[in-house]
């Protein structure tokens, strides 16, 4: 019991307050608003600190991977498998939501007083390519700053990163002063985030007092949405990962062998407490050490299948509340775009979805009240999340270890 407490604290703790604010904001009602102020300022804790967060730790990532040069192919491959394997997860979902939308039968009207300040709001016409300058480029430096720019900012940082890689020696300076930048941001955001509880408990009840109850049957309805996608995903989409790397000899050495990783990750709720179990799992798969030892720990950070789900269906929640058409080539586009950085981006700790939360209110120009909206979600989400996370990517070595080992590369393992 003490183990589960340790391991599960955190989101413990913040559904915790978030049931107590709810409680108190159906009871008071519209007098519930008196809390406000003081999750405004929880959150504004949170997006004075996103955009150095996010320079910091995208640039770094990338700036302190030049040791890995000599494994160009193994990486090359992993980038490959990542990022399809996300938009897979990404699209069932989009499916799933279609299917079965989490939104509906909730008033859009209830939102009106969320929806009278969205930031970043435009109704300028502008032609497809100049929506591309625009979405990816800022006209000067500063303009990087505002959280309103956030995707520029994702991409100038990943730019800058290479770029110190590529300097060589002469980027280490850069690097290490980068690594220590993205340690420093994160400690600033542990000490935010020890206000979490009782930010997000104040400004829920505010919420609730608003809209009423009526929003619980849409969390309801998404934690259902979510556990079906996992089993889908879990049990299909990965056996599908392991027949298509080893046939069916890959299919019986996955399930002999994933039940540790996923025990691991739900008992701990972590993706990066289960790399040790995860990178022993893989070698037991016959996943070559140099593909295990590289694609395990990168993928903790880098590649989320879990997060993406979560991402498209907190993405398609404030969609759904808005009314927006969900199937345009756009909406599809952007919505598996912010997705797959919402996967990318976050951090392999307990919690740490209150930065994608931030990431996918700052990319659309939601207005900053949809926050705790949809951080709900990432907590009652969090432990099949975090399953997936693990998961996804032991089914990826082994996708990974075909495409650089060959196609017979599982029986050449077993004969050495």
């Amino acid at each position: 019991m003490r183990l589960f407490w340790e391991n599960y604290k955190v989101s413990i703790i913040l559904l915790g307050s978030i049931i107590i604010g709810g409680i108190i904001g159906y009871f008071m009602g519209e007098q519930a608003t008196v809390f406000k102020p003081i999750g405004e300022l929880f959150l504004n804790l949170l997006f004075m600190t996103l955009v150095p967060l996010v320079f910091f730790s995208v640039s770094s990532a990338i700036a302190n991977m030049g040791e890995m040069k000599r494994l160009g192919k193994i990486l090359k491959n992993i980038i490959i498998v990542f990022f399809i394997t996300a938009m897979i997860s990404g699209i069932i979902t989009l499916i799933g939501v279609l299917i079965f939308n989490p939104t509906k039968g909730l008033n859009p009207d209830m939102f009106a007083s969320l929806m009278q300040t969205p930031d970043g709001a435009t109704t300028e016409n502008v032609g497809v390519l100049q929506q591309l300058v625009n979405t990816v480029t800022v006209p000067d430096f500063f303009n990087l700053l505002s959280k309103s720019n956030m995707l520029q900012m994702i991409i100038f940082s990943i730019i800058f990163g290479v770029a110190t890689a590529m300097a060589g020696e002469k980027g280490k300076i850069i690097a290490g002063f980068l690594k220590s930048g993205s340690d420093v941001m994160m400690k600033i955001i542990d000490l935010v985030m020890k206000v979490a509880p009782l930010g997000l408990g104040c400004y829920f009840a505010s919420i609730i007092g608003e809209l009423g109850p009526q929003i619980i049957s849409g969390y309801a309805r998404s934690f259902v949405l979510y556990l079906i996608l996992t089993v889908v995903c879990y049990f299909g989409l990965f056996s599908i990962y392991a027949f298509i790397a080893g046939g069916k000899l890959g299919v019986k050495v996955f399930w002999e062998n994933i039940i540790p990783p996923t025990v691991t990750a739900l008992a701990t709720c972590s993706s990066a407490a289960s790399i040790p179990v995860n990178l022993d799992a893989s070698k037991k798969m016959h996943v070559p050490d140099d593909i295990a030892e590289t694609a395990i720990p990168l993928g903790t950070n880098i590649h989320k299948d879990g997060s993406v789900i979560g991402g498209v269906l907190k993405v398609t929640f404030l969609f759904g509340i808005f009314g927006y058409n969900m199937t345009s080539i756009s909406a599809i586009s952007s919505i598996l775009l912010v997705a797959f950085l919402v996967g990318t981006v976050m951090g392999a700790i307990p919690g740490g979805g209150m930065i994608a939360e931030m990431l996918i209110i700052t990319i659309f120009g939601f207005s900053i009240e949809f926050l705790p909206i949809i951080a709900v979600i990432t907590t009652i989400i969090d432990a099949p999340a975090t399953v997936l996370n693990t998961t996804s990517n032991t089914a990826c070595s082994m996708l990974i270890a075909r495409l650089v080992e060959g196609k017979d590369w599982m029986k050449y393992k077993l004969n050495a």
